[in-house]
């Protein structure tokens, strides 16, 4: 007990031990091998790792020196000056190796990729559809690419400001370049031309049923195979939809079911 003031547990013990003479001596042995050779591995070999991209290890950047094996240290007779002007030339050398990787990055990416496009404002342009919640009743109906939507300013050097209208004013219309296309003018006449407005149902919208193609029973419920007006030249988007879902079409249901009079309707037994 070196200390000069000892507390009142620290006295009861000193008390104690002085009755005893030993000494305290580490001795490595096979129990605890393992341990032993991790207490004494190198904690700092991913600093002194050479970097792909800068051509240095981390702890050079920073200290201007490559760590010893047995401690680290700054010698005594390295003047401060001297060493922050190594650092400094250290750190420039990083940065002229960083911007070569940067330049062959995207010398990679213009020649095996594509160039995104440079929008100025007034240009219209699609939108991605993959993070804007639709009211369309499946996502299947969803159209991939919404708008389009004028452009109204660039943000940064990869974002876009667009023209949303009123009904839109919860999204923010801001949106990066990968989310865009250009809209191209095509020569056939009303190609380019937005899908039909829904149909406002009390104040919701709602898409309307061209003709039902099928039923049937999915554990206990009916179904419905429903081919819908704004995409009936399309048959791929035609959906099962639960009968539920068709209240407001009671007329294109009956006549179904006039022409199908075996398929699962609303009085076929559900067992």
């Amino acid at each position: 007990m070196s200390s000069k003031v000892l507390t009142c547990c620290q006295a009861r013990w000193a008390v104690f031990l002085s009755e005893f003479h030993f000494t305290i001596t580490y001795r490595p042995g096979r129990l605890a091998t393992l341990p032993d050779a991790l207490s004494r591995q190198d904690v700092v070999w991913t600093d002194r790792d050479e970097h792909s991209s800068t051509n240095e290890s981390p702890f050079f950047i920073i200290y201007g020196r490559t760590p010893s094996f047995d401690s680290i240290h700054i010698s005594q007779d390295s003047p401060a000056g001297k060493l922050s002007t190594k650092l400094q030339s250290v750190q420039k050398v990083v940065k002229e190796e960083l911007e070569s990787e940067i330049r062959i990055f995207k010398k990679y990416t213009d020649i095996n990729g594509t160039i995104p496009p440079d929008f100025q404002p007034g240009d219209k342009v699609w939108l991605a559809s993959k993070n804007i919640k639709t009211t369309r009743p499946t996502k299947k109906l969803s159209e991939r690419w919404l708008g389009p939507f004028e452009v109204i300013k660039k943000i940064g050097s990869h974002a876009y400001h667009l023209k949303f209208p009123q009904q839109w004013k919860s999204v923010h219309p801001v949106f990066h370049v990968s989310l865009l296309q250009p809209v191209k003018q095509s020569s056939i006449p009303n190609h380019n031309q937005l899908l039909p407005p829904p149909v406002l149902v009390e104040q919701q919208e709602e898409w309307e049923v061209a003709q039902v193609l099928d039923s049937k029973l999915r554990r206990g419920k009916l179904w419905y195979l429903v081919e819908w007006k704004e995409f009936s030249e399309d048959p791929e988007r035609t959906t099962w939809e639960p009968a539920s879902n068709l209240t407001n079409s009671p007329d294109l249901v009956k006549d179904f079911h006039s022409l199908y009079p075996d398929k699962p309707g609303p009085n076929t037994s559900r067992v």
